[in-house]
């Protein structure tokens, strides 16, 4: 860990920041600064493309290639450029702008030219495509990664104890019996449809001046189709349009991603505190890494506390993330400034939650199950029986065949041995008494094996 690391206000820039070092890169205060140079270099682009008579002579090869650098990679020292220029003028965007206009002068731009840069934008022009672009790589290079990744493991475990039976616990008394493959299915088909629901997000951008109008624009080049080159424009930079905005996109969009990403994460927040239970309960062993310490005291612990950092990561991201849900997508009249300090954090929210996965996924690398204590609990558990007799009296018509079962069953021990007795007595035919008696807790399974495949 640098020096940097060891002073750094947040966990995420500093313990955590090998884990989250692939958001570091989308959105530090560097990479914000970065995509803003870009989406001013492919503003001027698309403006010269789309408007040639704003232009007083055609961009020459060197001031194409220079856009076009922009575009691609503004370079290492743009950012610290743009921070000095900020120091100066106290306004973040505009020192954008004017590191930008710095850089085509040195490559040979006229003064009029450099007066098209940021040519009829609001500072929120630049910065809603900015967030956009960086949320937009942050989910299909990072987050999707990390959530595909998890499933996969989910559903190596949901095939590899497809048929290892184990006893339900519902509200934490003996239940009917399951496999821990299906339980592991059940994560995994709820967490698919988390991811899709994330994935299938659009992500909107605008560009459209001062309030959403255009006023500007039109004032400047009156017979212009400013529709339609906002739209290409917004199109060009990866993002679906938005036509109707006041003078910030009103982020309904960072809200339902925001949302999505969330409602992932409390999924994992549900399997994390199942499998520490499981642990608890020795369902689960966790294998020992060599020189890991589990307790300053008791040598031979052995702590889930994978799950457990996990926990802790997702309930922090939710957090954030479901105050930016609820904050951003409001504005007071046309535009107040309390979403930007708020955006800033965006990438905080994310951070853990990626750490909260990867915690997941390392702890489900170092989990097996005890088939011996398994079995153990389940061969103790006959009373879940109970369930499957009295729904064979019900299917035969046998009067008050639950009423019967309660009584035999509740607040007292069951044994196969009594059971069988019980069942014995019962006014079914010898053949199903006989099919009832041979049952067994780990063979009241239903389809669990089969559900558990098909996750």
């Amino acid at each position: 860990m640098d020096s940097s690391a060891l002073n750094a206000l947040s966990p995420v820039d500093g313990r955590y920041q090998a884990g989250t070092a692939p958001l570091a890169a989308l959105f530090s205060e560097a990479a914000l600064i970065n995509e803003r140079i870009r989406v001013e270099a492919l503003w001027l682009l698309h403006l010269a493309e789309q408007l040639p008579q704003l232009l007083a002579e055609p961009l020459s090869p060197a001031l194409q290639q220079c856009l076009a650098g922009l575009a691609e990679d503004p370079g290492t020292a743009a950012a610290a450029t743009v921070k000095q220029i900020e120091q100066r003028i106290n306004h973040d965007v505009k020192a954008v702008e004017y590191h930008v206009r710095n850089t085509l002068a040195a490559a040979g731009a006229s003064p009029a030219l450099l007066e098209l840069v940021h040519f009829g934008c609001t500072s929120e022009d630049i910065n809603n495509l900015s967030y956009a672009r960086m949320l937009q790589r942050a989910r299909q290079t990072v987050l999707l990664p990390a959530l595909d990744a998890f499933l996969v493991a989910l559903q190596d475990n949901a095939t590899r104890h497809a048929d290892l039976p184990m006893l339900s616990r519902t509200h934490g008394q003996t239940a009917t019996p399951t496999t821990l493959g299906k339980e592991f299915a059940n994560i995994a088909a709820r967490l698919h449809r988390a991811r899709e629901r994330l994935a299938r997000v659009d992500i909107l951008g605008k560009c459209n001046g001062a309030v959403g109008n255009f006023n500007a624009h039109v004032v400047a080049v009156p017979g212009a189709d400013w529709l339609a080159i906002s739209q290409s424009f917004v199109q060009r930079c990866g993002l679906v349009w938005n036509a109707h905005t006041t003078q910030i996109e009103p982020h309904d969009w960072i809200g339902e991603y925001c949302d999505a990403l969330a409602a992932a994460d409390s999924i994992g927040i549900d399997l994390c505190r199942d499998l520490w239970g499981y642990i608890s309960l020795g369902y689960l062993r966790q294998r020992p890494v060599a020189g890991e310490v589990g307790s300053s005291t008791m040598p031979h612990k052995i702590n889930p506390i994978d799950f457990e950092n996990a926990e802790g990561n997702f309930g922090l991201a939710n957090a954030l993330l479901r105050h930016f849900a609820d904050k951003l997508p409001l504005s007071r009249w046309q535009r107040d400034l309390t979403d930007s300090t708020v955006l800033r954090n965006v990438g905080v929210a994310l951070g853990h939650s990626l750490l909260a996965w990867r915690s997941a996924l390392r702890g489900l690398g170092k989990i097996a199950p005890d088939e011996q204590r398994i079995a153990r609990d389940l061969d103790g558990a006959w009373e879940v029986l109970g369930e499957a007799v009295q729904t064979v009296l019900r299917a035969a018509g046998v009067p008050n065949g639950y009423e019967q079962l309660k009584d035999f069953t509740r607040g007292q021990p069951i044994d196969q041995a009594l059971l069988a007795q019980f069942i014995a007595t019962l006014p079914l035919s010898p053949a199903e008494q006989q099919r009832l008696s041979q049952l067994t807790p780990a063979s009241y399974l239903g389809l669990a094996s089969t559900l558990a495949r098909q996750s």
